[in-house]
């Protein structure tokens, strides 16, 4: 029998993870009814559609959503959670499942689909910060301008291989056409202006598919952690990259890291900016740190 008064809906992009999430809903959803007092299942092949049906459940009365799918579907639900103070879960079924990583989810979808319900159950919430352009978007995980975004929009346009394999290609494709910018880094302590690679900001630590860019970005802090590559060439990069799975990156001579509760990235050199994978639009762009800005269930 489920929680008197709580309600909840289950939203799927059926498609994510090349059908994964489509897949896997039934076994989430005969999770969490039974440990709810409602529950609609929302299910949008488009982000105007997704966003009209969560709005559509909010009018009706909503205290949790949960999102199964990747990061970008994620993405959508941190605007509408945080938006309209509605506690999100998350079942894992996309490539990356970054934010999900970094709040400890587990990796199988059916596998969090229990512990979430367990959450549920118990009534066991937190809250998390969250980055959030000026004037824009929220984002759980990480911002990125550079070479990181650029290789973004080639895996966005791949449609082979899947998983981590395609961004390692991508990143292959790019090097062969690194191009470096003039950047800036502002934030309310330091302005570092450099000739630059890429710059990340993470309000967690990883981006595309488990890539520890900032590896101490902390959501409970209240700050963005910033990491910079400077004018690194392709040999460089190529000693780098190995270094990123683990973190240690941080630690080469090319790369700079800072802390701040609020960072602005300029000038407009032609970088797009991607926020938890999802294109958001060229540089410049200003990024604070709302702290507890998301109640997530777990």
């Amino acid at each position: 029998m489920g929680l008197v008064g709580l309600r909840a809906a289950v939203a799927v992009h059926p498609s994510s993870g090349h059908g994964a999430a489509a897949r896997v809903l039934d076994d989430v959803v005969a999770r969490i009814r039974p440990v709810v007092d409602t529950l609609t299942v929302v299910s949008a092949e488009t982000v105007a559609e997704s966003r009209a049906l969560m709005l559509r459940a909010k009018d009706a009365g909503l205290d949790a959503l949960v999102v199964v799918g990747g990061d970008g579907s994620v993405h959508q639900g941190i605007q509408f959670c945080a938006d309209h103070d509605v506690a999100l879960g998350i079942v894992p079924a996309g490539t990356g499942n970054d934010l999900a990583r970094a709040l400890g989810v587990p990796t199988r979808p059916v596998a969090a689909a229990d512990a979430l319900a367990a959450a549920l159950a118990s009534g066991a919430r937190r809250r998390i910060d969250l980055g959030r352009l000026d004037g824009g978007p929220w984002f759980g995980s990480v911002l990125c301008a550079g070479f990181d975004s650029a290789v973004n929009e080639r895996v966005n346009r791949m449609r082979w291989p899947h998983g981590r394999r395609r961004y390692d290609l991508a990143i292959v494709a790019e090097l062969a056409t690194l191009k470096h910018r003039r950047l800036v880094v502002e934030t309310e302590g330091d302005r570092v202006e450099l000739t630059a690679t890429m710059v990340a900001v993470g309000n967690t630590g990883y981006y595309g598919g488990g890539i520890p860019v900032c590896p101490a970005a902390d959501p409970a802090d209240g700050l963005l952690d910033v990491t910079v590559v400077g004018a690194a060439g392709r040999l460089d990069l190529l000693r780098i990259l190995p270094t990123l799975r683990t973190g240690d990156h941080v630690r080469h001579r090319f790369v700079q890291t800072l802390r701040a509760r609020r960072v602005a990235l300029e000038p407009g050199n032609g970088w797009t900016a991607y926020a938890d994978g999802e294109r958001l639009g060229p540089l410049p762009v200003v990024v604070d740190c709302v702290p507890g800005a998301l109640t997530v269930i777990g």
